[in-house]
């Protein structure tokens, strides 16, 4: 049986951008809500769940076995998760992270073991800790059943991970049409590496964490004559490569849920049309000076200053997008519902301008952004 073989479908549902009951805190996952969600999806015949240690301030895997693990049957669900070097500073770590895992999400073993976010600045870190061994191991003991890595490399670095580790049963990459041919992000160059390497890919931001579900103004004029829905193209655009097995969607309310697997049930192939759709859609994002976040989070997550980093980014983005929201005041300014947002979130956290420049961030960011000058770019446009 291969690696994938157990799913029907390839729509996988990515914990880490759940429901919150308080938008100001990610730890607060709103779980009633994503028990529908998870009821849903298992019912619409999806089985594939994906976590990770530090997802939503580290309760992403407590909330796994709220909604998932103490509701449905071991054998109804496949379930991922993933070492993340940044929290490992000793071999016996490995364990002491594993095995808190297994019992935050109330399993006796994981059926998908990845290590996680593996780059130019981490792979020596978890070579150093023999992590690759150490994960032969957790599958020799029947802790893991499949075992593979997530990376945000170079393809010249991807391609030296799947040499020396053939071992590897399957490779999770951030692939979407907006990154396809980015000399950064690299994602064609490392998809033909997994292919020429016969490893089958898991996508993971395929939507590049909603960016492409929420078009600027001028690129949704042109989804909207072409009467396409902004997820339908993002998601299909990635389920049409031949050899991607699992398209991740971290998914944040029902109705999320519902259209995704509404798509993901019968995605149709991408017509040449839509292809030529897409390139101008591109063309459309090259105008704008937005900060290409994914919002995953991972930057927050040591912040000395609790600085919400990606929520000041995605609030920056919708600034600069959304422009029809300036409203003239009678003193000559403008006030932007985007002023307003910023301000309660800093209220409740921490303003752009306190940051101290430690760099903590910049270490765990997947797409190696410069956030402290970005920052300064927040603080420069919504003051402090």
């Amino acid at each position: 049986m291969g690696v994938f073989d157990f799913h029907k479908k390839k729509l996988g549902f990515g914990l880490m951008r759940l429901p919150l009951l308080n938008e100001n805190d990610i730890s607060c996952i709103d779980l009633e809500q994503v028990k529908e969600m998870v009821d849903i999806f298992l019912a619409r015949g999806f089985t594939y769940f994906d976590t990770a240690w530090m997802y939503h301030a580290f309760k992403s895997e407590d909330a796994v076995k709220e909604v998932l693990t103490s509701r449905h049957k071991r054998d109804e669900y496949t379930l991922a998760s993933k070492l993340h070097a940044a929290f490992i500073s000793t071999k016996e770590d490995r364990d002491t992270v594993f095995k808190k895992q297994l019992e935050k999400t109330g399993v006796t073993y994981f059926d998908y073991y990845l290590l996680h976010g593996i780059e130019d600045s981490t792979y020596d870190r978890y070579l150093a800790f023999d992590c690759f061994n150490w994960l032969r191991w957790q599958k020799a003991q029947g802790l893991v059943r499949h075992i593979g890595c997530s990376c945000h490399c170079s393809a010249d670095l991807l391609d030296r991970i799947l040499t020396e580790h053939p071992e590897l049963e399957f490779v999770q990459l951030q692939i979407n049409y907006l990154d396809w041919g980015d000399k950064n992000v690299q994602s064609k160059q490392c998809y033909r590496v997994a292919t020429a390497h016969n490893v089958p890919i898991v996508v993971m931001e395929p939507l590049k964490g909603g960016t492409l579900a929420n078009l600027p103004a001028s690129a949704q004029e042109l989804l909207d004559r072409a009467e396409l829905r902004a997820s339908d193209l993002a998601l299909r655009f990635v389920a049409d490569l031949p050899n991607v097995a699992m398209v991740l969607s971290g998914m944040s309310s029902l109705e999320q849920l519902k259209m995704n697997t509404d798509i993901m049930a019968f995605p149709w192939p991408i017509r040449a049309k839509e292809r030529l759709l897409i390139k101008h859609i591109k063309e459309k994002f090259k105008n704008l000076n937005a900060i290409p976040c994914t919002n995953c989070a991972y930057c927050t997550t040591k912040c000395p200053k609790d600085i919400p980093i990606n929520s000041f980014f995605a609030l920056y983005n919708q600034d600069i997008h959304d422009t029809n929201s300036k409203i003239p005041q009678e003193d000559g300014t403008f006030w932007k519902a985007e002023d307003t947002y910023y301000n309660q979130v800093a209220s409740a956290h921490a303003p752009a301008g306190d940051c101290i420049k430690c760099g903590e961030c910049e270490k765990l960011c997947p797409q190696h952004l410069p956030i402290r000058d970005l920052l300064e770019k927040v603080k420069e446009r919504f003051g402090n």
